[in-house]
């Protein structure tokens, strides 16, 4: 059995490799002499600033291929379930794992982490002045080359024109510094762009929705939607229903007071827009802050 053939997959270290019972979906197994699962994994995680704790005992499976939404009021923990997985240092998890293809990422700094495959699209990405989105997109992608080997520049402008196209950005749009006096709508779609050119295994999407009217929404939307495919794994982390009716996820989960409360499919992020977070309130125990 074998999935994905033309998937590079970079085996963990020894000891850290997950076996299991095979999935229903063969596409997201892949066969190395035992069966070996693709999917980002949360096991039982708790996380806590001092003494207060933030997420607790949150588990949840995201395989390549699928588009995952979590929603929640504000306050439940979603930003902060985001941050831990990019590697956010004031964050200190007191137990659980987060591992990605059998390897625990919490083990890994946090480049290390974006080398293996994760991306994470901020909900405020920061201004760097001075830099252009073309060179910052060229290093970052060049810190991912073995070390010696250098990035074509040929190579990468094709690449950059093509996830350009594909995402209907206009060419002038590199040349600016990143992020620097951008709306709020152009600093998601320099988001996108950096996914694409990166080419991640999974990607998180923190709120990505954040201050955008409705013509920026649906661009954002589109630009998600055209990466979307079979090796792409993406958590999608929203407040409000509206992005959903743009990005169709394939499985929604409702997190309140740090957990995850309810999970089902797109019909449940329509119920909550319905009934609003209340109803579903009576699931946890007390409140968390974010």
């Amino acid at each position: 059995m074998q999935a994905n053939s033309n998937r590079q997959v970079e085996l963990p270290p020894a000891g850290k490799i997950r076996r299991g019972p095979p999935s229903p979906n063969p596409k997201k197994w892949v066969y190395f002499g035992f069966l070996f699962m693709l999917q980002l994994e949360i096991k039982n995680l708790r996380v806590a600033i001092g003494e207060n704790e933030i997420i607790r005992n949150l588990s949840l499976s995201v395989g390549v291929g699928e588009m995952h939404a979590i929603m929640g009021p504000n306050g439940s923990g979603k930003s902060t379930l985001a941050k831990v997985i990019a590697g956010y240092p004031d964050y200190k998890v007191t137990s659980g794992e987060v591992l990605m293809d059998g390897e625990n990422l919490l083990d890994l700094e946090p480049d290390e982490r974006a080398r293996r495959g994760l991306f994470m699209a901020f909900q405020y990405p920061s201004e760097v002045p001075g830099v252009t989105i073309a060179n910052f997109l060229r290093a970052a992608m060049q810190s991912r080359l073995p070390e010696g080997e250098e990035l074509e520049a040929t190579d990468y402008y094709a690449k950059l024109y093509e996830k350009m196209d594909l995402l209907e950005i206009d060419r002038a749009f590199t040349s600016r510094a990143v992020n620097e006096g951008f709306s709020g709508g152009e600093k998601k779609r320099c988001e996108i762009l950096q996914m694409a050119m990166l080419d991640p295994r999974y990607a998180v999407l923190d709120e990505t929705d954040s201050g955008l009217d409705i013509d920026a929404l649906k661009i954002v939307a589109n630009g998600v939607n055209s990466l979307r495919g079979p090796d792409l794994g993406v958590l999608l982390i929203t407040h409000y229903q509206r992005l959903l009716n743009y990005i169709i996820p394939d499985f929604v989960h409702v997190m309140v007071q740090g957990r995850i409360v309810r999970s089902g499919g797109k019909e449940l992020a329509l119920q909550l827009e319905e009934k609003g977070y209340e109803w579903i309130r009576d699931h946890a125990e007390e409140p968390v802050a974010a």
